[in-house]
């Protein structure tokens, strides 16, 4: 235990003398008619006296220690470590095959809503992507754009945009590499998904970007949405980095993809240091009942010289 103040704690000596006063000084005697008869020494009264007249010194002795500001130092505690997320969604046009009761997109962005909640308190990003990348939200612990996104990048949508008919995997990794190196703090994650292949992934270019990734400490976790086989370089790029590659069958599968990639990336929890916080309540309780005490030993327990 620590004190704010610890020099007011030099002012205990004043009750310490009061109550070194009250229990040696007996002042002076006065002499009444049955002193030379037979009485009691009164010793056991006047330990009592004594003792109720030493109570304010104690109150002040209290008081003085509330106010030097008394401290502890907190338990440990232990904090969850932040989760930077980026999703990488691919809207080419092959995304709009069917798949289950809607589309590819459909299922893609439904699952994305529901592994939102179960990582609450990360920071998420979203970032679609064909021929070119855009970065739709920012990493943010704010997911409701996010929920609000689907409809207006589905690439069922007359008005969508052209550059966004292809699928450059390796851009698109690269671009949300990026946004997560931007922040210094927190785990990295990124969620590629995608139904296709990527030219700009061969000739070695996988190895490549799987290397710088994993050197930002960027886990990479693949979801590909498509009964074609699995490109190899994806693959790669997923394993090397720490991650791994699924294949969901159906929209349920997908829904499965997305609790393993939870389960998978586990939250981290790391200590923080402890907090001195202020330490009155036993000196409050303390002084209550003392102050009580004193309320009572007015009641009898007082001196009186005649």
């Amino acid at each position: 235990m620590s004190f704010t103040y610890p020099l007011v704690l030099f002012l205990l000596i004043v009750p310490a003398m009061m109550a070194a006063w009250i229990w040696t000084h007996r002042g002076g005697r006065l002499v009444l008619p049955f002193d030379h008869g037979v009485q009691p020494s009164g010793r056991v009264l006047r330990i009592a006296l004594d003792f109720a007249q030493t109570i304010p010194a104690v109150l002040l002795a209290i008081a003085i220690i509330m106010l030097a500001g008394p401290q502890r130092v907190g338990e440990p505690m232990s904090q969850k470590v932040l989760t930077n997320i980026e999703f990488c969604i691919d809207v080419s046009g092959s995304m709009t095959a069917p798949f289950g009761n809607g589309t590819r997109y459909d299922a893609s962005m439904a699952a994305v809503e529901d592994f939102l909640d179960y990582r609450e308190g990360d920071a998420f990003g979203l970032t679609f992507f064909g021929n070119e990348v855009l970065h739709w939200v920012p990493l943010t612990n704010d997911v409701s754009a996010i929920r609000c996104a689907p409809p207006f990048m589905n690439p069922s949508n007359p008005g969508h945009p052209p550059w966004l008919g292809g699928t450059a995997i390796g851009k698109a990794l690269m671009s949300c590499r990026e946004v997560l190196t931007s922040r210094e703090v927190g785990d990295r994650m990124l969620i590629l998904v995608s139904d296709g292949s990527s030219s700009d992934l061969y000739n070695d270019r996988d190895m490549e970007i799987a290397r710088k990734l994993k050197n930002d400490n960027i886990r990479v976790y693949g979801v590909h949405i498509s009964n074609s086989d699995i490109p190899d370089p994806v693959v790669n790029i997923c394993r090397l980095t720490g991650g791994e590659i699924f294949e969901p069958g159906d929209p349920s599968g997908l829904k499965s993809v997305f609790q393993r990639i939870d389960e998978m990336q586990e939250t981290r929890m790391e200590k923080i240091s402890s907090e001195t916080m202020d330490y009155f309540e036993p000196y409050s309780l303390a002084g209550l009942s003392v102050l009580a005490l004193s309320l009572i030993s007015l009641m009898g327990f007082r001196y009186t010289p005649w």
